[in-house]
C-alpha cells in the first residue's frame, strides 16, 4: 500500500540550505540595510536618518580614495585573471608526462591560508627580500624599491598577489571549458589551413566566451571586495597615511572598535553590494546582447 506524498517532504531536504542562507545571508543583509539609514554605533542604538549616510559619501574623501583604488584594482586584476590562466590552461591541457605534477603546483597557491601567502609575499618584497636583493644583484636598482612603504607601489604588489593566488583556480575553470570545445571544429579549421593561433581566436575563443564572461564576472566581484591583501602587505596600515585602502578596508576602520559608525559603515557596504550587482547585471546583459547578434 501507498501512502500519499507529503508536501513537506521536500522542504525538509531544503531545510538546512535555507536556515545558512536566512542566518548567514539574508537577516544580516537586511540588518545592514536598516543600519545605513540610522546612525547606530558599534555599541548599538541609533536613530532614523534617512539618507544621511549616503549623502554624506559624496563628501568623504576617505570614501572617494578607497573607491578609486577599488576602481583601478578592478580595471587591472580583471583582464589579468581573464587572460593569463586561460594561456597557462591551454599549456597545462597537453597530455604529456609529468603534467599533472604541474597543475598541482599551479593551483598550490589556491588553498593556501591568505594570511601565510602574505607573510610569503612580505618576505619577498621587503627591502631586503628576495625581490630587491634579485634587482640590486643585476644593478637594476641602486636602491631598494619601497614595495611594502609606498601606497603606489603596495597597491599593485597586492593586485600581483591576488593575480598570483587567483591563476591557479581559473586555469581549472578555463580546463573544464577548454574540454568541450568540438575537436570536429579545430581539425576542420585546420584543414582549412588555420594556423594555432587563427584556431584559438576563431574557434576556441568564440567557445568559451561565456566562461570569459563568467571569470570576467568574478575577478571583479572578488576585486571589489580586496581586502586581506592590502592589510596583510602593509601590518593592517594600508601604506602611508592609508592612502592604499580599498573599500572594504575602509568600511571595517570605519566600522571598527567602540567608537565605530555602524551606521555610515553599512551605508558604505549598501553602496558596495549595489555597485557589484550593477556590474554583474550589466556585463550579462552586455553578453546576452552579444550571443543574440
Amino acid at each position: 500500500m501507498t501512502t500519499g506524498r507529503r508536501w513537506y517532504a521536500p522542504w525538509l531536504f531544503c531545510a538546512p540550505a535555507l536556515f545558512f542562507a536566512i542566518a548567514f545571508f539574508i537577516v544580516p543583509f537586511a540588518n545592514t540595510l536598516v543600519l545605513s539609514f540610522t546612525d547606530a554605533t558599534t555599541l548599538g542604538g541609533g536613530v532614523f536618518t534617512g539618507l544621511e549616510n549616503y549623502t554624506r559619501l559624496l563628501d568623504d574623501e576617505a570614501f572617494w580614495l578607497s573607491l578609486r583604488n577599488t576602481a583601478l584594482y578592478t580595471v587591472v586584476v580583471v583582464p589579468l585573471l581573464v587572460l593569463l590562466p586561460l594561456l597557462l590552461a591551454m599549456l597545462v591541457q597537453k597530455k604529456i608526462a609529468g603534467i599533472g605534477f604541474f597543475r598541482a603546483v599551479y593551483y598550490s597557491p589556491v588553498v593556501a591560508s591568505m594570511v601565510v601567502v602574505g607573510l610569503i609575499w612580505s618576505w619577498l618584497l621587503s627591502s631586503d627580500g628576495i625581490v630587491n636583493s634579485v634587482l640590486r644583484g643585476l644593478h637594476i636598482v641602486s636602491e631598494p624599491l619601497p614595495f611594502l612603504t609606498d601606497s603606489t607601489l603596495l597597491l599593485f604588489s597586492a593586485m600581483a598577489m591576488t593575480v598570483w593566488k587567483g591563476l591557479g583556480y581559473y586555469m581549472v575553470v578555463y580546463l573544464a571549458a577548454l574540454a568541450n570545445v568540438p575537436r570536429s571544429l579545430l581539425e576542420a579549421a585546420e584543414v582549412d589551413g588555420a594556423g594555432p593561433v587563427r584556431r584559438f581566436w576563431s574557434v576556441t575563443v568564440p567557445t568559451i566566451r561565456p566562461t570569459m564572461v563568467l571569470v570576467g564576472t568574478l575577478a571583479a566581484i572578488a576585486s571589489g571586495k580586496v581586502f586581506a591583501e592590502i592589510y596583510t602587505l602593509s601590518d593592517g596600515s594600508a601604506g602611508p597615511g592609508g592612502e592604499a585602502r580599498t573599500l572594504v578596508y575602509t568600511i571595517r576602520e570605519t566600522g571598527l572598535g567602540l567608537g565605530g559608525e555602524a551606521g555610515y559603515a553599512s551605508a558604505m557596504s549598501v553602496f558596495l553590494f549595489l555597485a557589484t550587482l550593477g556590474l554583474s547585471v550589466a556585463v550579462t546583459r552586455l553578453n546576452t546582447r552579444e550571443d543574440k547578434v
